[in-house]
């Protein structure tokens, strides 16, 4: 392994393991115009993110439940990267990162700038995690589109 793989690898756990101990945006949204539930049956990963959406742009954005590391910190990172942006954003970046989680950063939009997200790339390292990784993007993506079911990664 590279001495940059190494530093990846270690900026990743730092980042999961931050955001974990501290989630941020971790609370009931009581003005939530959006919101959906989740739930990851192979990890047991449950959450409702919130939504509040205000001509076509995501205000606000929380989140709350119990899951793995992985789960919760995917959670945090996707509340602070999706506030403030439009909503049409917001679903190319879920679709961007859902990319990145499942195919790698070449299936992704080249142009795309990740930031903190990119971290979470390194979840492709472990299959099984995955669907830890993606839960919360995929209850995203359903709060959005009004989606009534229980989003799930199966």
């Amino acid at each position: 392994m590279t001495d940059m793989q190494d530093s990846l690898r270690e900026l990743y756990q730092e980042v999961i393991f931050d955001h974990n101990r501290n989630p941020r945006n971790y609370r009931p949204l009581p003005a939530a115009s959006h919101h959906a539930d989740g739930h990851n049956p192979l990890c047991g990963d449950q959450l409702t993110v919130y939504l509040q959406v205000e001509d076509g742009i995501v205000r606000e954005a929380s989140f709350v439940g119990h899951g793995c590391a992985i789960s919760t910190a995917s959670a945090s990172l996707m509340t602070e990267s999706v506030k403030g942006k439009p909503v049409a954003e917001v679903e190319a970046l879920f679709r961007d990162v859902h990319a990145l989680l499942t195919e790698g950063r070449e299936a992704a939009d080249p142009a795309r700038d990740f930031g903190k997200l990119e971290v979470l790339s390194g979840v492709k390292e472990f299959p099984a995690r995955v669907k830890c990784a993606t839960l919360a993007w995929h209850t995203l993506h359903n709060a959005l589109v009004g989606e009534h079911e229980t989003a799930h990664t199966e």
